[in-house]
This record gives structure tokens, C-alpha cells and sequence, in this order.
């Protein structure tokens, strides 16, 4: 079979992130079962025009505007397609208008209060207004998400099919939960695109809020992203020079013997489709503690593989942190919980029934391709 993923970015795009590494996931599955698999990205500098990913046959061309135009003039030169993936990000590319085949859509999050977060008035609200508008434009296309509450809003806004695929992760759990005492200094540590919607300077005043509260806290962060030279300057200004560390990013390998290491992932986004890297935490034994936004409250069992804050404020993330370390056997039961449950989205468990229902999708009578 002959499968094409629309997606604004690919996982060697510098802006690339979580939604990037878990589409390639699926992808590359495909092609290990011997299908022809093609990314049709948008350009960015440096990047050639054609590539290769793991098996993916990746083609660049175009940015923000021009790319849906000419995504159709080169699937036009294309032999025929099986399944076409139209993947939302805020502006999805119409392909169930253009494609000449099956077609379904791929969306992590509606972004809804994201678009607040990058925008200001009047196009925030223009934004919002859009993308309510675009999923009653699909209402009839089959959609494919991780989570529930991304389902949730989907329906709202009148779309009638909705499969849930869990994310995959690549890290391996660790062999054996080893011993991690919650002792001083508690180890904090956030993984993240350095973006507005992410929050982390939220994560930078909990730890000021930590230390004035005579608890001994230290944060890493790792990620980059445009809004990195701000939190920089925002922890100098708080006092914060020796008690939080930018690491920038990291390999793999590096980035996991960092979250084995720390007592607690934070997580502050805004939405989360899932929270890609509180499984990944998970599986090296570390909980987390989390903002109660959508995604991330599926993807962390309050009181059980870790905590969710009461509102969305340092100073709620703080009392949560403050919770645990007062009892440390639940610490450790969080622990337990965690790791056990992160072994339950390797790609190994999770792949072979999301190929299975992508090769359905492509299967003439499907009911894949259905336009309004």
C-alpha cells in the first residue's frame, strides 16, 4: 500500500516536537510491513528538498501559506495514493477535497486557548472561530487523536467519527525500579519545546515559591525554543542562577539518565494532546506533576502514577510537590504505579494495532474519505 502523511513539519525541522517523533512512530511501522510511506512537510532552511527517515520518503516545499497549493501540484505527478493523512495544527490542508482517495484526519489537541498564546486580538479569536468552523468542515471525515478530551471537543464541534489511538513511546523502562529516596535537594526537571503554550516559566516560579518555603529544590530544563531567552532572564531576575539549569537539548540517552535521576517531572502546558514525556518519565521511574489541563490528566492518574495540581498556578504545583514529599511511601507507590503503566505504551504493544487500523482505513469500503 501506498500511504501519504500532510504535516506542517518533519522530525528534522527545528521547530519539530513530541507530535513530530510520535508520527514518525506510526509511520516507520508502516514501512517495516513493507508499505511506501511519503511526509509531505513544509520547507525550512537548510533542509533539501528530499529525504529519508527511517524508510519515510520525506518531500519539502512551501511554507505556512504556499504549502497546501503546492502539496496538490505534486500530488497530482504522484501515482495513486491508498490513504492520504490530513494532519491538523490549527490549519489543516483540505485534502479530502484534492486527494482523489481515501482520506482521514490526525489531530493531537484543538487548540482552543493555544491560540491566546501566540496571538493577540483579533487574531486569537479569528484562530478560534477558524478552527471550530474547519472541524464542521470534516464532520464526515474520519478523525484518529490520542486522547479522550481531544475527542471530547471534537464532538462539540460536530465531528461524528473519532478513533482513539494511544501515543507509542520509544524509551524502554528501566529493568528494575531501584531505589530513589525523596531526599534533598528534590530533583525537578521539565522537558519541553520553549514555547509560550508550554508554561515553563510557571515551572521557574514554583521553584522560587519551593525554595521560600525552606524546601531545597533544584530544576532542570530541557528544550529550546523561542521563549528561552525570556525564561533565562526570568530566573536570573527571581535569584535563581544556582538552583536552575538550562541543559538545552539532549540525546536521547542523556535526556532519559536525567529524568531516571529526578524526583519529579513538571509539566505546565496549556493543552496537552497527551504529555508524550510524562509517559517517557514514567518508564525511568519518575512521576509526575501536572497542570489539570486536557491531556495531561489522562496521560497522569492523579494520587496514583503522580499528582495533579488543583488549579493552574505555581503556587498549586507547589502544594502538590509539598504533598509528596511529606509522604515519601506514597512517593514511592507513584513510582511503582508509574513505571508499570509507561510499559503499556512501548511502540511495542502499541504499534501493531494502530498499522492494523491505518491498513483498514486504505482497504476499498473502508468508509475512509467521506467529504461534507
Amino acid at each position: 500500500m501506498r500511504f501519504l502523511m500532510l504535516n506542517w513539519r518533519d522530525p528534522r525541522n527545528p521547530l519539530a516536537g513530541g507530535a513530530e517523533r510520535v508520527t514518525l512512530g506510526y509511520l516507520s511501522g508502516l514501512v517495516r510491513r513493507g508499505h511506501e510511506v511519503f511526509w509531505y512537510t513544509h520547507q525550512f532552511e537548510g533542509g533539501p528538498e528530499e529525504d529519508s527517515i527511517e524508510g519515510v520518503k520525506i518531500i519539502r516545499c512551501g511554507g505556512v501559506w504556499s504549502s497546501r497549493c503546492l502539496a496538490q501540484r505534486w500530488h497530482r505527478r504522484q501515482k495513486p495514493f491508498d490513504l492520504v493523512i490530513d494532519q491538523h495544527h490549527g490549519i489543516p490542508w483540505f485534502a479530502p477535497w484534492w486527494c482523489r482517495a481515501p482520506c482521514i484526519a490526525y489531530i493531537h489537541e484543538v487548540l482552543g486557548p493555544i491560540w491566546d498564546a501566540f496571538y493577540l486580538w483579533p487574531w486569537n479569536v479569528i484562530g478560534r472561530w477558524q478552527e471550530r468552523w474547519t472541524h464542521w468542515l470534516y464532520r464526515r471525515v474520519p478523525f484518529w487523536t490520542a486522547s479522550k478530551s481531544t475527542l471530547d471537543s471534537l464532538r462539540r464541534h460536530g465531528v461524528q467519527s473519532i478513533t482513539i489511538i494511544p501515543y507509542g513511546v520509544h524509551t524502554v523502562a528501566i529493568p528494575d525500579l531501584e531505589a530513589k529516596p525523596l531526599a534533598p535537594p528534590v530533583r525537578l526537571i521539565a522537558v519541553s519545546r520553549l514555547a509560550p503554550n508550554k508554561r515553563v516559566d510557571q515551572a521557574i516560579r514554583t521553584t522560587r515559591i519551593l525554595l521560600d518555603h525552606k524546601l531545597d529544590v533544584r530544576l532542570k530544563i530541557v528544550g529550546t525554543g523561542i521563549v528561552e531567552a525570556n525564561l533565562r532572564q526570568l530566573a536570573s531576575e527571581l535569584n535563581l542562577d544556582r538552583s536552575v539549569t538550562f541543559t538545552g537539548p539532549l540525546a536521547e540517552g542523556e535526556k532519559d539518565r536525567l529524568l531516571q535521576e529526578s524526583h519529579f517531572l513538571l509539566h505546565t502546558s496549556q493543552r496537552e494532546g497527551w504529555g508524550l514525556n510524562v509517559i517517557e518519565a514514567n518508564a525511568m521511574g519518575t512521576p509526575a506533576v501536572v497542570y489539570p489541563v486536557k491531556g495531561l490528566v489522562e496521560s497522569t492518574l492523579h494520587d496514583e502514577t503522580g499528582l495533579v495540581a488543583e488549579s493552574e498556578t505555581p503556587e498549586a504545583l507547589a502544594a502538590a510537590i509539598v504533598k509528596a514529599v511529606q509522604a515519601p511511601e506514597r512517593y514511592q507507590f507513584y513510582r511503582l504505579r508509574a513505571w508499570q503503566r509507561a510499559k503499556t505504551f512501548h511502540w511495542d504493544t502499541v504499534l501493531p494495532k494502530a498499522c492494523d487500523w491505518l491498513e483498514a482505513q486504505a482497504r476499498p469500503g473502508s468508509g475512509s474519505g467521506a467529504q461534507p
